[in-house]
């Protein structure tokens, strides 16, 4: 089997007091302040290296704002030439820390060893989105030939101070530095997966992927082949596969709590993830211009959300029972391509009319979707997809679409993208487009007819809400936030892993 390519990623350990032997010291700025924050961790650093931080911040008109970061060039008592950073954190609130620690790691790229604090009075929240940032800035993608990346690789060994004077006592702050990184993990392993090349990332490859997580990370995996999909009447993932050499698969990860193991447990405790996992996509016939398809290796980028949320919830202690579904496909061009104007009928029977093959992914989720409500009995469904274009029009690349049937749930996922800072926007289901997904030859057609409603957004999420059931759903279409053209704060340029965090917080939140 191959393995999927990691990035080399850094590993934190807090520490009670400074140690003198990195290559690089970090002390932070409060915005307004006329010295750096904390606990006598930048005083002491600054004495080291004879260094005048009143000086520093005012010749250099330091800010304190979130994601500043000043290099003073200083010289060790060895006689060594060093590096000693300032940076901003704002407020102090969890996003300006999450963006702090996203700059400090970004800056620390290609060093050995950071030896850096945080304010004194940091929440637990604060730490724990500290520890994100650093690890999601520092994050570079992985190489999958003979490059040498040394210089931007992440830095190795993260020493972080111990904060005090904090409320927060010592198992506390460690049990938030431990959240952050799992966090963080969740969303560089979607990274990792959604920038794998498609030449490498078959479904089947990405499959083997999934089953592997789930043996690290305790998760039960289940995989259809093609004769499985064929036999159990998967008929949108098959369509949608059947143009590629390579075959499509269906996916199922379980995750049952340890208090969930036992008898008795309640059946009205399932919740549901369903992540489109389409690894490249070509539009099929109705074929995508060039430009449009060189991004599409991470089409996946749904499926590789909820793989990375999945594998943390154990470590996270996540008390709900979670299946995820992942149905995964590459659509091709090829003799067997399926067509415009075919008739396919879904898994549970519901027939659809095919209008656009380059509106593949709604099939493959219908199926899911379908799985869930006809099999699992779910108390409540999630699926993400990068699924139109539209919602990216309409909300740019750093906001997802969010659709939902439950205000409760709705607001549930509202509150966990504050948490995160992986930003959604709720969108209306509006009921008088429902007509243009009409058709004279199906249950209904995939879009909507030429011209009708626009709304391409808002019709996707309408054609799927008739597979998800009578029971609480969302959709969250992920297609501007799960690219990005530059890095920004902890996202970083190429695939962004957006959503693990997101599903997390609300995960980790759910009793």
């Amino acid at each position: 089997m191959s393995r999927q390519p990691r990035s080399p990623r850094s590993s934190i350990e807090i520490v009670p007091a400074p140690s003198w032997d990195g290559d690089l010291l970090a002390a932070a700025v409060r915005r307004g302040t006329p010295e750096p924050a904390g606990d006598g961790f930048a005083r002491l650093a600054a004495a080291r290296y004879g260094v005048d931080l009143a000086a520093v911040v005012a010749a250099e008109k330091v800010s304190g704002r979130p994601g500043e970061v000043v290099r003073v060039p200083v010289v060790t008592p060895e006689g060594l030439p060093a590096r000693f950073l300032l940076f901003g954190i704002g407020e102090g609130r969890p996003g300006d820390l999450r963006r702090a620690g996203a700059a400090l790691g970004r800056a620390a790229r290609g060093r050995r060893v950071l030896v850096t604090s945080v304010d004194g009075d940091v929440s637990a929240a604060g730490l724990q989105a500290f520890a994100e940032g650093l690890l999601l800035g520092g994050h570079t993608p992985a190489a999958t030939g003979l490059t040498d990346r040394s210089e931007a690789a992440a830095v190795q060994q993260v020493r972080l101070v111990r904060p005090g004077p904090s409320r927060l006592p010592a198992s506390a702050q460690a049990r938030a530095v431990r959240s952050g990184e799992q966090f963080a993990l969740a969303t560089l392993r979607a990274r990792d997966l959604a920038g794998t090349p498609s030449s490498v990332k078959t479904p089947a490859w990405l499959a083997d992927q999934v089953v592997r997580v789930g043996r690290e990370s305790g998760l039960a995996v289940e995989v259809w082949d093609e004769a499985g999909l064929a036999r159990d009447g998967f008929g949108g993932l098959l369509a949608v596969g059947a143009g590629s050499a390579s075959p499509p698969r269906f996916v199922r990860v379980d995750y049952v709590p340890q208090r969930a193991a036992g008898p008795g447990r309640s059946r009205g405790e399932l919740v549901v993830l369903v992540g489109k996992g389409i690894t490249y996509d070509t539009g099929g016939l109705s074929i995508k211009p060039r430009e449009s398809m060189v991004t599409m290796k991470t089409d996946m980028s749904g499926a590789a959300a909820v793989l990375g949320a999945l594998a943390a919830c154990r470590e996270l202690g996540v008390r709900r029972r979670v299946t995820g579904l992942l149905p995964l496909a590459e659509n091709a061009v090829g003799g067997s391509s399926y067509r415009p104007g075919d008739v396919l009928r879904q898994f549970g029977g519901r027939t659809v009319e095919v209008a656009n093959t380059d509106a593949e992914g709604r099939l493959v989720l219908a199926d899911a979707l379908a799985y869930a409500d006809g099999v699992l009995d779910p108390a409540v469904v999630v699926d993400l997809a990068t699924l139109t274009g539209a919602a990216s029009l309409g909300l740019g690349r750093r906001h997802a679409a969010l659709y939902a049937t439950d205000e409760a749930l709705a607001a549930q996922l509202e509150a966990a993208s504050s948490a995160s800072g992986e930003r959604v926007w709720r969108m209306p289901l509006v009921e008088d487009y429902l007509p243009a997904l009409d058709s004279d030859v199906a249950d209904l057609r995939h879009v909507a007819k030429d011209g009708r409603t626009g709304g391409g957004s808002i019709t996707a999420a309408l054609f799927l809400r008739e597979f998800a059931g009578r029971r609480p759903w969302a959709h969250l279409d992920i297609a501007g936030p799960a690219r990005a053209d530059k890095d920004e704060h902890e996202v970083g340029r190429g695939p962004t892993g957006f959503g693990a965090r997101l599903l997390l917080h609300w995960l980790t939140g759910l009793r």
